[in-house]
């Protein structure tokens, strides 16, 4: 079951990705079918428990 779902930029590549908040999970995702980048967050701590960002390279 979903809360709201709507369109928003996508933080790696700026083009339209769509932000789904998901009230069964208690999550929030992100995801651009155009770069394929993905994040999930807790929708109430804000915590991310997975992301996935091609492109983009961490800094350890």
């Amino acid at each position: 079951m979903q809360l709201a779902s709507h369109t928003t930029h996508c933080p790696n590549c700026g083009r339209d990705a769509e932000r789904h908040y998901l009230a069964d999970s208690g999550v929030v995702r992100t995801q651009c079918p155009h770069c394929d980048y993905l994040m999930i967050t807790c929708h109430r701590t804000g915590k991310v428990i997975e992301a996935y960002a091609p492109g983009i390279f961490a800094y350890r």
